[in-house]
């Protein structure tokens, strides 16, 4: 699958005026500097000329630098990819623009963790203020952290009030599965085909995001299955009248078969929207069904909003779309707009029963700083009537994308809601063949042309 995806920033300018008062239009940005103009480059959805990502033999000064910085990260941390065949050295952000070491600005329509937009004046100023009073482990006490708890809390369905925080997304959906196994005393897990929800070894095995041959983890096990992705151009039940309630057939099925093969369910997690699988909306009653399916062979459902929640798709819960009410959510990325905050939260009587069989403790989950710098996201996010602007932004979006679908074959498809939107390319709309150099290709244009996509 080919997909372009574009994150949801806030477009922050003055946070003047009341609670509802929506915020003034960003300021211009700073005109384009001379950007490395492409040297030549066709594309049609049959023909891409990648001569313009060749090497040139002479580089400036300037590109010299660029090059021994790249070359530095990848001595240092060789496993850690970037982004970009010539990757972009980011000295410092502001709204929804990041500059380049040269000062030029980049719109950023790839990172989601700035659901705020960077360096938002009142994240920041609230940091800055905790960390000169205080900022220590959670085994002491300090308001900080329940005035954020209650604060998150208010956002969730009732029964959704207590929490554990964490650093990132991976630890809260570890944390999550440990507390699904323990409170089931289930060990099987589903998920989604393509799914991704995390970086430790237990993630990975439910969940091996873009396996290699021979890769540690990926081996089938009893205990963890995959049920298949409700894909709207190539899914088995892509063409049925209820899709929605065809693929929940075939979680059904999966538990069943986990049953009798010894194995009780503990969970079903996925995304709120199935953003890694490609940014596919969850079909009507897909999830309401799906989670009535596990609750029934006495599994919990887990809502992974690490990338879907936070407003990214114009409501606060990726879920929230659905109709359902999840019995663990899972949070991260833009809770702290890009300052490590996540965190799990669940209902009192599984957190009760958690506790009975264990105890969680993480020195730097909940910290002062952290949850001074969540409970800020949160009031911004009101005062800058983050989801009236998602809403609206995404919707113009939305229509300017699909104009460009009518006009190119190459755009298969267009979905998405608010700014979590994503555009499919294919070789032939008669074979939905995906179109990868294609969309690498446009990825790596956008680039040059000051845009950052993703």
């Amino acid at each position: 699958m080919s997909t372009l995806g574009a994150g949801a920033q806030g477009c922050w300018h003055s946070l003047g005026g009341g609670k509802k008062a929506r915020p003034p239009p960003p300021a211009p940005p700073p005109p384009l500097l001379a950007y490395r103009a492409p040297r030549s480059a066709t594309i049609t959805s049959t023909n891409v000329n990648m001569a313009w990502f060749g090497e040139t033999a002479f580089k400036s000064a300037a590109e010299q630098e660029e090059a021994r910085q790249v070359a530095r990260r990848a001595r240092a941390v060789p496993s850690l990819p970037t982004h970009y065949r010539d990757p972009v050295i980011i000295q410092r952000g502001r709204g929804t623009y990041l500059f380049d070491n040269s000062g030029q600005p980049l719109l950023d329509l790839c990172n989601n963790p700035a659901g705020l937009g960077h360096s938002h004046p009142k994240v920041t100023a609230a940091a800055v203020d905790q960390m000169q009073k205080l900022n220590t482990n959670a085994r002491y006490v300090y308001p900080e952290l329940a005035n954020y708890a209650e604060a998150l809390t208010a956002t969730l369905p009732a029964g959704l009030d207590v929490c554990f925080f964490t650093n990132s997304g991976s630890e809260a959906n570890d944390l999550a599965l440990r507390i699904a196994r323990l409170h089931t005393k289930g060990k099987g897990v589903v998920c989604l085909q393509g799914a991704y929800h995390g970086n430790t070894d237990q993630l990975i095995n439910i969940a091996p995001y873009k396996p290699k041959p021979g890769q540690e983890g990926t081996a089938p096990s009893r205990y963890t299955a995959q049920v298949p992705l409700c894909d709207p151009l190539r899914g088995a039940h892509r063409l049925d009248e209820d899709p929605g309630a065809a693929y929940a057939g075939d979680l059904a099925l999966t538990l069943q078969e986990m049953r009798a093969d010894g194995v009780k369910p503990a969970a079903f997690i996925a995304e709120g929207l199935f953003t890694m699988p490609g940014f596919i909306m969850p079909p009507k009653g897909y999830l309401a069904k799906a989670y009535q399916a596990v609750r029934a062979q006495g599994g919990v459902c887990i809502a992974d909003e690490v990338q879907s929640g936070f407003g990214r798709g114009g409501l606060m819960w990726g879920f929230s779309h659905s109709g359902v009410t999840p019995d663990m959510v899972t949070f991260g990325k833009p809770a702290g707009n890009c300052f490590p905050l996540a965190g799990v939260v669940t209902t009192a009587a599984i957190a009760r029963s958690f506790a009975e069989s264990a105890e969680y403790f993480n020195t730097f989950g909940g910290s002062p700083v952290a949850m001074r710098v969540g409970k800020a996201v949160l009031e911004a996010m009101e005062e800058d009537s983050l989801l009236e602007h998602v809403q609206d932004v995404g919707a113009y979006l939305k229509w300017r994308l699909g104009e460009l679908q009518e006009k190119h074959a190459l755009v298969a498809d267009v979905r998405g809601v608010g700014l979590w939107l994503g555009v499919e390319l294919v070789k032939s709309r008669e074979t939905m063949e995906p179109a990868p150099l294609e969309a690498n290709w446009l990825i790596e244009a956008a680039r040059q042309r000051g845009v950052l996509l993703g």
